[in-house]
């Protein structure tokens, strides 16, 4: 997901573009891996002095919650990413630096027979590990 598309989804659901809202967004668009909450509220805070962790965590939540924004747990903190909104896949993740890898294949793909009566809601698919970089440091 882009920024234009994030903000046009933020708008669409009743919410208001604001300045702060967009530069968030900019934290995110570029970086291909997850970032915490205190990451960027140490940015936003560089950028607006005295901006609340509430503040920040709540436009996080909020971005959750539409599904600009994906989350995962590294290390039992929540991390955020952009939104890939591209085809199905999943991703490795580094556990050092958060970057991650585009993975094309789909576990689910091989369990349509063990649960053929069952209605599936959703489904997340994560590996995690070190990246080459953070391995040969």
């Amino acid at each position: 997901m882009n920024i234009k598309e994030a903000v046009r989804r933020l708008t669409d659901n009743g919410y208001l573009a604001t300045k702060r809202r967009k530069d968030i967004l900019d934290f995110f668009s570029v970086s291909d891996g997850y970032r915490t909450a205190k990451e960027l509220n140490e940015h936003m805070e560089t950028i607006y002095q005295g901006i609340s962790f509430d503040t920040v965590y709540r436009n996080l939540h909020l971005y959750d919650e539409l599904g600009i924004l994906e989350t995962t747990e590294l290390n039992a903190e929540k991390h955020f990413r952009m939104n890939c909104g591209q085809h199905h896949h999943h991703h490795f993740i580094c556990n050092d630096c958060g970057n991650t890898k585009k993975i094309n294949l789909c576990p689910m793909d091989e369990l349509d027979d063990s649960l053929a009566n069952y209605l599936i809601a959703d489904h997340k698919f994560e590996v995690y590990g070190l990246c080459p970089v953070c391995k040969t440091a």
